[in-house]
């Protein structure tokens, strides 16, 4: 029973992980591209349902690997 935990800790630390990477990065992308245009990042309600368009694709695609 303790190794049938133990996987799933492990999977939900690694997605984590990963997780904050990602964010991470993507807030870098947006801070640079910002820097170069000289520009404050103006997040609008249609690219927020993009991002979240985009998001669930992403784990319509991870939830797909475990078939």
């Amino acid at each position: 029973m303790q190794q049938d935990e133990n996987w799933k800790t492990k999977l939900m630390l690694i997605g984590g992980v990963v997780g904050l990477l990602s964010g991470l990065f993507a807030a870098f992308l947006l801070i640079q591209r910002s820097d170069q245009k000289q520009i404050k990042p103006e997040l609008k309600a249609g690219d927020g349902v993009k991002v979240g368009l985009g998001l669930l694709g992403v784990l319509k695609l991870i939830s797909d690997l475990g078939d």
